[in-house]
């Protein structure tokens, strides 16, 4: 089993775990509406690419 020979400083602990932060999500802004939404998703008001592939549900 491997074990350490020196014990790793904050600095370069730091440095070897940069790679690990967590990627910004995909956003798109939607041609016709302006709405923006997660990439590959239909935005709020049913939209995809620029077509209504689905209708709304009726606020009250």
């Amino acid at each position: 089993m491997a074990v350490q020979q020196n014990k790793k400083s904050p600095s370069k602990r730091g440095m070897h775990n940069a790679h690990n932060a967590l990627p910004k999500p995909g956003i798109a802004t939607e041609p016709t509406t302006g709405e923006v939404h997660l990439r590959h998703h239909i935005s709020p008001n049913g939209y995809y690419r620029g077509r209504q592939v689905i209708q709304p549900k009726a606020e009250e």
